[in-house]
This record gives C-alpha cells, structure tokens and sequence, in this order.
C-alpha cells in the first residue's frame, strides 16, 4: 500500500497564493500613497469618511449658500432629499468597506484550492498563470481610463442628463425648456459626486468580472475532484462560502436602490409595491452577480459525479456479491460468525459512500448562500415599509409569520 507521504507533490509543498482582485490598480496606488490606505487595504474609516466627505459636504456648503439646504425655490432641499444622504452616507461606505472583506475572505478562499490539493501538478502551471492574468488585468491602467471615460460620457452625458432623479425643481437642477438647468451645488453633484459615486460601483463589476475570468481559467483545469467528499460538492465546497464575502456589495445595491425609492414615495405620492418588479430585478441581478460565476465548475462537478457513480457503482457490484456469495450461497467458513464480524458495517459503509456520490451536487450555490445575499440585499429597503403600515402593525404580521 502507498503510503500518503510517498504520494506528496511539489504543489503541496508550496506556499499558497496570495490573490487578491481588490488590491491593486492605479487608483489604489494613488490612494495609498495619499495615506488612505497602507499595502493591506486596511485604513479602511479614513477612506470611508474622506470619500464620502468629498462626495457630500461640499453639496451640504453649497446648498447653504444657495438657500436650497431647507427651503428655497426647490420642491426638494437638500436635507430632505433622502437619495442623495443614503447614496454618499451610506452606498458609498458600504461599497468601500467591501473591499476589505472581499480581499481578507477571497484571498483564503483562493488558498484552498493549493491546500487541499486540488490542482494537480500537470495543472499548476496553468493554475500560477491565471492568478498572473487575474493581476494584470486588475492594475490595467488602460481599464481605469475606459471607466471613467465611461463614467463620463455615458453615466453623466447620458444617463444622469436624460433621466434626473426626479421630475421637479430641486436642489440641483431646476426643469427647463431647454433642460435641466443646474445650481452650483448641482455642478458638484453632477461632475465629481456622482462620477466618483459611479466609478465606485462600475470598478466593483470590473473587479467581479476579473474574478469570474479567473474561476473560469481554473475550471479549465482538470481538478482533483472526490465525488464522496462530505462537503457533497466534491471538494469545491467552500467556494460556496464567497457569498458571505460579497455581503457588504449586496447591501450597497440595496442602499442605491432604496435611495431614489424613498424620494419617489415620499415625494412623488408613490407606493411601494409599485416597484415590485424593479426590487425583484435587483435582487436577481445581485445573485447573478456574486453566484453566477461559481456555474463555471458545473461540467467538471457533473462529469466527477458520472465518474463517480460508475466506478463506486462497479465497486460496490463486486462487494455486494461476494457478500452474497460468502453469507447467503455458504461461502463463509464454518467457523467464521456472522455476529461480530466486520462484513456487515463494510457493506453499511458501501452503501453511505455510494449515497454520497449519488447526493453529490453538481452546482456550487447553496440554499443558505441565496439567503445571505437576498437578506443583504433587501435590508435597506425594509424600512421603506413602514410606509404602507405602521412599525406596530408591521411587528405584528413579522411575528406572526415566525410564531
């Protein structure tokens, strides 16, 4: 019998990777040396409250002198506008503090699959080559110029322009017939807030597609998969975990999604339930988001469980019929007896690794995943109702449905 140290490669013998999609690119480079953020993405309050500051306090100054802080001309002060202070106090902290969790939690999650040697040592070359792919494309200068061109041409020029917040005078924009016409405060808001705000977000689905490209590299890789591994996901089983990662992400969507809601209903006479449909969006799409990526290692996991259920299936043929032969056909010696012998839990052990393999899942997204990331999502829009009922009315029903 081969022993488990004999069988020891190179690659489990190497120190794991140290992956990180978060940490990198000119602007954090930037960010670092203006002493917002050291090499391990930590000073992370710093970032949230010079960015956020950056974002809001200036529209809170030039509203003041304007005189659209709590009244003026505009149907919505400042003060009142509830989007702006959940976008810039709220969104914008979350989407900077997920950066950090995304870049401690992915970056063990990337060592597992060295750990429990799941790469095989034909595969390692390919393994360090997409960790170096992932790397290059995360500090691209030239993919941090598109973004903000981007930002700026299509999130202002187009979108911001076309379809204001809302359809009424406001602290940063009066309606005219020649269009939107802006306050001071509004030209903050309009060409540094709101582009950095979106910049923000588009750099997240950026950093997502870089991570997506690499599991994709890796699932080309043929892995050391175990269709009877406990996890029931043939090893890949922590993958599944990422979800707990992206939390803080799925709630900043929430956060983007309330914002403009809130204003709708308090200022445009709106219901909630009216936005249904654009609630159910957001959240399918945050699911795509965080889970879709984990789909590429769908084919591997189904062929390991066809693999697995042919050979434990042949495997457990010949173990049963020689157990049939030995206890049932006269086969066992005389003096061999059936109680206390070991054959029977050898067959009850045959029977559990193949129900493992026939359990065994071939998609990496757990119920309790799509859990975490609805409940993140939606947090920030709870609130919204107690708009349709009052708090005592709405504990009611919440306990109702519990107990």
């Amino acid at each position: 019998m081969i022993s488990l140290a004999s069988t020891s490669s190179d690659s489990s013998l190497r120190e794991p990777p140290d992956f990180s999609f978060v940490l990198g690119g000119p602007l954090f480079q930037l960010i670092r040396r203006a002493g917002l953020a050291d090499d391990d993405l930590m000073l992370v309050r710093r970032r949230i409250v010079a960015i956020s500051l950056l974002c809001w306090l200036p529209l809170l100054v030039l509203t003041a002198l304007g005189g659209e802080l709590l009244g003026g001309g505009a149907a919505v002060p400042f003060l009142k506008d509830i989007e702006v202070h959940v976008k810039f106090l709220l969104a914008v902290p979350l989407l900077i503090a997920a950066e950090l969790v995304v870049h401690r939690r992915i970056r063990n999650v990337v060592r597992q699959f060295v750990e429990r040697r799941l790469i095989p040592d034909s595969g390692m070359a390919r393994f360090d080559a997409a960790i170096a792919a992932a790397f290059r494309l995360r500090n691209s200068v030239l993919a941090e110029v598109l973004m903000i061109a981007f930002v700026y041409v299509v999130g202002i020029l187009v979108v911001w322009r076309q379809y204001m917040a809302l359809d009424a005078a406001t602290w940063y924009a009066t309606p005219s017939a020649a269009g939107p016409r802006l306050s001071l405060a509004g030209m903050w808001y309009g060409y540094v807030s709101v582009p950095i705000f979106q910049f923000l977000v588009l750099r997240w689905y950026f950093r997502i597609a870089v991570w997506a490209r690499f599991l994709w590299q890796v699932s080309r890789i043929k892995l050391n998969l175990v269709p009877t591994h406990p996890d029931g996901q043939g090893g890949l089983g922590f993958l599944a975990n990422t979800a707990h990662a992206f939390s803080l992400l799925a709630a900043a969507h929430g956060a983007i999604l309330a914002g403009p809601l809130a204003n709708r209903i308090f200022y445009l006479g709106a219901q909630l339930l009216e936005f249904k449909v654009e609630i159910a969006v957001v959240v399918v799409f945050l699911l795509c988001l965080v889970l879709g990526p984990l789909l590429v290692f769908g084919r591997q996991l189904f062929l390991t469980k066809l693999k697995g259920k042919r050979e434990y299936g042949t495997l457990a043929q010949r173990y049963v019929r020689e157990f049939d032969a030995k206890w049932l056909r006269g086969g066992a010696p005389a003096d061999e007896p059936l109680v206390g012998s070991g054959d029977v839990q050898s067959l009850a052990d045959m029977g559990s690794g193949y129900e493992l393999v026939q359990n065994m899942r071939t998609v990496l997204v757990t119920r309790d995943a799509v859990i975490q990331v609805v409940a993140a999502t939606l947090a920030p829009v709870v609130p919204l109702l107690l708009t349709m009922m009052p708090l005592e009315d709405l504990l009611k029903k919440l306990f109702g449905l519990l107990f």
